[in-house]
């Protein structure tokens, strides 16, 4: 087979990254079930230090999915998202056993000066 005749194959397509909305925009109210509430405890404040910010998400909840809702609704710039999930415990409440619920936990790291101020909620 001569060189001319081979099969030349298309570049491959580059996926796109979904860009947060413009300020006058309507943000998704889908994305107040993903992001629940910031964590405002030792460890979080510690880490703030770092620019990184704790908050509560839905158990099913994933990185991209975090990453967009947090950008979207801070306007901010997200470098990365790590995701924990503490287990519920047992618990006894007046001799009662109970469970308390699973809990999944982001750590958001923010782009070099950018900042989230947490007590003022969503």
């Amino acid at each position: 087979m001569s060189p001319e005749k081979k099969a030349v194959k298309a570049p491959a397509k580059a996926k796109k990254a979904k860009a947060a909305p413009a300020i006058g925009a309507a943000i998704d109210p889908s994305l107040y079930d993903i992001v629940l509430a910031p964590m405002i405890t030792e460890k979080a404040t510690l880490a703030s230090e770092f620019n990184q910010v704790t908050f509560r998400v839905a158990l099913k909840a994933t990185k991209p999915q975090i990453k967009l809702a947090v950008e979207t609704l801070f306007k901010v710039n997200v470098t990365r998202v790590n995701t924990l999930i503490t287990k519920g415990k047992q618990k006894r409440f007046r001799g009662r056993l109970g469970t308390r619920g699973d809990v999944k936990k982001a750590i958001v790291t923010l782009a070099a000066g950018q900042s989230i101020d947490v007590t003022t909620g969503l």
